[in-house]
């Protein structure tokens, strides 16, 4: 039900979901997806920060320097829709 939303609805939609498969069909079709856990906390605290959440994930592994350090369109896509929120 959800793909077919997908297929529908065209841009200016947002994929809220943590079911792997519905995701991927969903970035393939270029729509910005939250997992539900993040979507959660969003709706949980007054005051959000969303650079907090991109801050975390960049901080693991190793430290990354030059143009690699930008978000990749997925990632930016995924920001611009918590944004929204």
């Amino acid at each position: 039900m959800i793909k077919r939303l997908v297929r529908e609805k065209g841009s200016g939609a947002i994929v809220i979901t943590s079911d792997r498969e519905v995701s991927k069909f969903s970035e393939k079709m270029d729509f910005p997806v939250i997992a539900s856990d993040q979507f959660r906390e969003k709706m949980e605290q007054s005051e959000f920060n969303v650079d907090k959440i991109f801050e975390e994930e960049e901080g693991e592994g190793f430290k990354r320097k030059g143009p690699s350090r930008r978000l990749s369109k997925k990632d930016k896509r995924k920001k611009a829709a918590l944004k929204k929120l």
